[in-house]
């Protein structure tokens, strides 16, 4: 989609429209006690959007469903993972439907400890964070596609902004990386350079390739832009379980990470069919693709996309439903 990994996923930058920053700074401002006793009868859901498109998708097909199918009325607000868990722990809403594991400590906070926030169950999407080239530029230069070649193409990749290191294009500032750590542990001759969100990010890269420009990109899947942009993933040392920990020790790959639904505990276990419902959803990575390829590539609204979605998939979508 923090768009860092458990052991090494990502809080991506924004590229949502519509679910901004009024509706943030509410829920973070009131993220004190926890909101008390929502039962079956409440008719009002509040679903969290963390910053990338993919994560979109998930809530406007499930704010679609719950309104049209259900008759909830459901608010939908954009924020990164680590203050939408301080809000789904506290009350202040009810579930996150993607979260890539990359705020342990707030999953120990709130799960293990305070015991608010329970698990949603998987979302059926696994998502990879990786380092990413143009297949134009692995077809001319196969050797790049091994981490210990990087160093032999850093002077290919240089940048204004990255000086005279090969620049490794990053997302937000905002997300959870570990690639400081990798350039560094494998002294690669790199430095990251943020473009300053997602969308930012995808015209950097689309622009690239319409110049047949090489670069070199955290990027990952599930991303509907992979569609587009034919990308070839650099490998990096075989991620192994504990090899990302301390994080500044980090000089491996990131894992595979399924991707997960949180709840408000309260939500889960007193939010009648809206609770059921989101627990039941499971969709494939092309079919998040899809509705997020609606929304950011063909530009239209996450209500519309979700819209079309639905009425082509039923087969899907009846199974979720309580």
């Amino acid at each position: 989609m923090s768009r860092s990994v458990r052991n090494g996923k990502r809080i991506r930058g924004s590229l949502i429209a519509g679910v901004g920053v009024l509706g943030l700074t509410a829920v973070a401002a009131g993220c004190g006690a926890a909101e008390t006793d929502k039962g079956a009868g409440d008719k009002n859901v509040t679903l969290l959007v963390p910053s990338w498109v993919g994560a979109e998708a998930n809530v406007a097909v499930a704010k679609y469903l719950l309104e049209e199918e259900l008759d909830y009325k459901v608010k939908s607000q954009q924020m990164d993972e680590p203050v939408a868990w301080d809000a789904i722990g506290r009350g202040k809403a009810d579930a996150i439907m993607e979260d890539w594991r990359g705020v342990p400590k707030k999953e120990k906070q709130y799960i293990d400890q305070k015991k608010t926030v329970v698990d949603g169950g998987d979302l059926g999407v696994t998502g990879h964070i990786g380092w990413y080239v143009p297949k134009y530029f692995a077809d001319a230069h196969p050797d790049v596609l091994d981490w210990k070649n990087l160093n032999k193409y850093a002077k290919d990749l240089r940048t204004t902004e990255s000086g005279d290191k090969g620049q490794l294009l990053e997302g937000s500032p905002s997300y959870t990386t570990n690639d400081k750590y990798i350039i560094d542990n494998l002294d690669l001759d790199f430095k990251p350079v943020y473009a300053g969100s997602e969308a930012a990010q995808i015209t950097e890269m689309k622009k690239n390739f319409k110049a047949k420009k090489p670069f070199i990109s955290y990027w990952w899947t599930p991303q509907w832009l992979n569609s587009e942009l034919d990308l070839v993933e650099v490998k990096l040392p075989a991620y192994k379980d504990g090899c990302d920990k301390p994080v500044e020790k980090t000089k491996c790959a990131y894992p595979n990470t399924p991707l997960k639904k949180f709840m408000n505990k309260d939500f889960a276990e007193n939010g009648g069919d809206a609770a059921e419902f989101l627990k039941n959803f499971k969709w494939s990575t092309e079919q998040q693709n899809q509705v997020a390829q609606w929304i950011a590539g063909d530009g239209m609204s996450a209500e519309a996309a979700a819209e079309k979605w639905v009425k082509a998939n039923k087969s899907t979508w009846g199974k979720w439903m309580p």
